[in-house]
């Protein structure tokens, strides 16, 4: 535990804050009045349904999930990380996973004993399909995580190249879909096909991230073992009616979902213009991009220095030196980013 950090969330008070893949639209105010008016017939002093049934329903409806396949809430898809992991765990269990790619599994699969394998992505960020095969037949990994597209990078890796790695694989895969917001492609058709795939998804970058609420779906037999790890009441009433309310006026969070990723790409084009950059394709709401060598820190601090708050990934991986990962905002944020980033990248 001395050896380890608590995960840091910088102060963004006053910023335009750019670092935490975040939907920057709120929700229009006839939505904000009806969705107050739905709590007000909430009471707290009883316990929430501990399965969360209706909830479950509306996210079946919404996101077509296939009705041979079960589904479990977390508090955020990081609690389900953790579960996922302590339910297979065990002295010598492998977790294996293509990095750079989300902390979080490296940081919970140390938490809990597990032994965790790293395979690196090519230079392009692509996976490298036949270093996991090997590394999957070598190490017979409890879990293979695989997020869709990519965090921090953006990309999406083939359909074919995961589907190879799942049909190596002793254990469960868990192919991470936390950004299918803002992109044409999903594993969710996939679970009929395969009983070792479990698909994770949140609805945080949908523009509720204040609720903490992911949720895994996947064979019953799998989630059934699984849910034992599940603390009771994971997720609370107000979360359970907000997020049910949220999903019922979907229209309006997937019309944000389509705003940004017409604005990613404005973004991505802007980005490519600027001197002295390296930017990389995104299907996500956040855009990857590399500096100048030994500029990363400097300009990230710069940028604060005038109100922007971006990610600093430069030291994080090997792969990922002098790289800074921006959230995809409003025009106007991504306006103030970029007048603010061609103007600390002068300065030399």
């Amino acid at each position: 535990m001395r050896a380890q950090r608590a995960y840091h969330v910088p102060d963004a008070e006053g910023m335009i804050k750019l670092d935490a893949m975040e939907n920057p639209y709120s929700w229009p105010p006839e939505m904000v009045e009806a969705w107050t008016e739905a709590l007000r017939e909430v009471t707290l002093n009883r316990y929430p349904d501990p399965g969360a049934a209706r909830l479950k329903q509306r996210l079946r409806d919404t996101f077509k999930i296939p009705e041979a396949s079960a589904v479990l809430l977390g508090n955020g898809s990081d609690e389900l990380i953790q579960m996922i992991l302590m339910a297979v765990g065990g002295v010598g269990r492998v977790v294996v996973a293509p990095e750079p790619s989300f902390s979080m599994y490296r940081i919970i699969s140390t938490n809990v004993g597990m032994n965790y394998h790293s395979i690196a992505l090519n230079a392009d960020f692509s996976l490298d399909v036949a270093a996991t095969r090997d590394a999957i037949v070598a190490q017979r990994p409890a879990v293979v995580f695989i997020a869709y597209p990519s965090n921090p990078t953006g990309n999406l890796f083939a359909a074919e190249d995961i589907s190879s790695l799942i049909e190596a694989a002793p254990g469960v895969v868990v192919v991470d879909e936390a950004y299918s917001a803002f992109c044409d492609a999903s594993f969710m058709d996939y679970l009929a096909r395969y009983e070792n795939l479990l698909i994770l998804r949140t609805v945080s970058k949908l523009g509720l991230a204040g609720l903490r609420l992911g949720y895994l779906v996947g064979a019953p037999d799998w989630l059934e073992e699984i849910d034992k790890l599940r603390l009771p009441y994971n997720i609370g009433v107000l979360t359970q009616v907000s997020a049910e309310f949220a999903l019922e006026h979907y229209a309006i969070l997937l019309e944000q979902a389509k705003r940004i990723r017409a604005d990613r790409q404005t973004l991505l084009g802007a980005l490519q213009a600027v001197a002295d950059v390296t930017v990389y394709p995104s299907q996500a709401n956040f855009i990857l991009f590399r500096v100048e060598t030994g500029r990363a820190v400097e300009i990230f601090e710069r940028l604060k220095q005038v109100g922007v708050l971006i990610k600093n990934l430069h030291g994080s991986h090997p792969a990922l030196q002098d790289c800074l990962r921006v959230t995809v905002g409003t025009p106007e944020e991504n306006r103030a980013f970029l007048s603010a980033l061609r103007m600390v990248i002068s300065v030399k």
